[in-house]
């Protein structure tokens, strides 16, 4: 037997969050703001308790300033690129995590870092503050790890992209769940 379902408030943010990459308005994100949306998101799933992530908040003073840094890690011919691109939002979060010598761990650390980003990403939304989870090259390169004083045990899980905007991205769909469900006939 079928149950119909029932949305909730939470369903709702789930199905429509968007990342917001362009059209950021002018409303400065603050690093109060940021660190309140990271109380209740660190409260993701962590094997062991370990809370493997930290976070390196670049607001709208330091935006230039590391922008210019970061784009002057790549080719000459790809720095102006890099340098409007870093430009386009209000701040950033980077976000670091903890890298385990044991692979079992290291997928956990992921993971959890994934889901408290996550997390991040819909409390976000709640307040119309748009995000965007990047993994660009520069977060693989050891002169990026050095500007943000990334440690050889630490990974740079990506730069969070922050602005606040007045319209919402176009929804984008799904693939049905029947399409990727099957049931073990073990």
């Amino acid at each position: 037997m079928e149950q119909t379902r029932k949305s909730t408030a939470l369903a709702t943010i789930i199905r429509e969050r968007r990342a917001v990459k362009k059209g950021y308005n002018d409303k400065p994100v603050t690093e109060e703001t940021v660190m309140n949306l990271l109380d209740d998101a660190t409260w993701a799933p962590t094997h062991g308790n370990r809370q493997p992530w930290r976070f390196i908040f670049v607001g709208p003073e330091q935006k230039e300033t590391f922008a210019e840094k970061v784009a002057a890690t790549y080719p000459e011919e790809k720095q102006e690129n890099r340098r409007e691109y870093l430009n386009e939002p209000n701040a950033f979060l980077i976000v670091v995590m903890d890298v385990p010598d044991n692979q079992k761990q290291w997928d956990e650390n992921f993971g959890a870092t994934a889901s408290m980003i996550q997390n991040f990403w819909l409390l976000a939304w709640e307040q119309q503050l748009g995000v965007v989870w990047k993994t660009n090259p520069h977060i693989y390169d050891p002169k990026v790890k050095e500007i943000l004083d990334a440690g050889e045990d630490e990974k740079i899980v990506g730069f969070i992209h922050l602005g606040y905007f007045d319209e919402k991205p176009i929804k984008k769909g799904r693939v049905p769940v029947s399409e990727k469900f099957s049931t073990f006939k073990g």
